[in-house]
């Protein structure tokens, strides 16, 4: 089994020491390299071809927010690295933000070693990740900035009935797995209707996906 290979980036020694550490004692995580800025992580992305970069969004110079946007624009569909954002604060003003720039997810600085062990593999699997207090931030967001009361179809009429459907879920924060149970189909139908989706979106993962439903307003805070 090929390790999953991890940078890390951020301005705190202690920190970027703490999560080698825990990501090291997993047999199927690599920790190749450590950043101590955005400006830093974006170069190393290339030099090192990481599949998950834990990026902190507060550093010097090239903060977090703008080394995502960098590595997500040098994505090339499926493959290059994946951003995990960590943040000290799940009231972080930058979330929303850097969901859009193209995060797969965020987790608090506080998580537990296997909590972030986990996030790794499933943001290294193409999966959204988002800690529950950040979602609950992500949703304030979307109603202080005022979704629209009436969802916009038009801007999905490309998809069929099943593939809006699971959209919604995808909004929902739901595994590929969970959506499959909740749909009673496998988990591979599942797969393919998420690539179709963002394939026909133009959106370059899931995350964009969730972002891009709640702009349009098919699904809603709270609803």
């Amino acid at each position: 089994m090929t390790a999953i290979r991890v940078l890390i980036a951020d301005d705190q020694m202690m920190v970027r020491e703490g999560f080698s550490v825990l990501l090291g004692a997993q047999p199927d995580i690599e920790v190749i390299g450590e950043a101590l800025d955005g400006h830093e992580a974006v170069a190393k992305v290339g030099e090192l071809r990481p599949d998950v970069v834990l990026m902190d969004i507060r550093m010097p110079g090239m903060n977090g927010l703008q080394a995502t946007r960098e590595i997500a624009a040098s994505r090339d569909g499926e493959s290059g690295a994946r951003v995990l954002i960590l943040t000290t604060f799940d009231l972080d003003e930058y979330v929303y933000e850097a969901l859009r720039a193209g995060a797969s997810g965020f987790l608090l600085k506080d998580a537990s070693a296997r909590q972030l062990a986990d996030a790794v593999r499933v943001v290294a699997a193409g999966e959204a990740l988002l800690a529950p207090t950040v979602t609950k931030r992500l949703l304030a967001e979307f109603t202080r900035l005022g979704a629209p009361r009436a969802p916009r179809m038009d801007r999905i009429e490309a998809l069929t009935e099943r593939e809006t459907e699971v959209l919604a879920l995808i909004a929902q924060g739901l595994s590929n797995g969970e959506i499959a149970g909740r749909l009673v189909v496998t988990e591979a139908t599942v797969k393919t209707h998420v690539s179709r989706i963002l394939v026909k979106l133009g959106l370059r993962d899931r995350t964009q996906a969730a972002v891009f439903a709640y702009e349009i307003g098919l699904v809603t805070p709270g609803g």
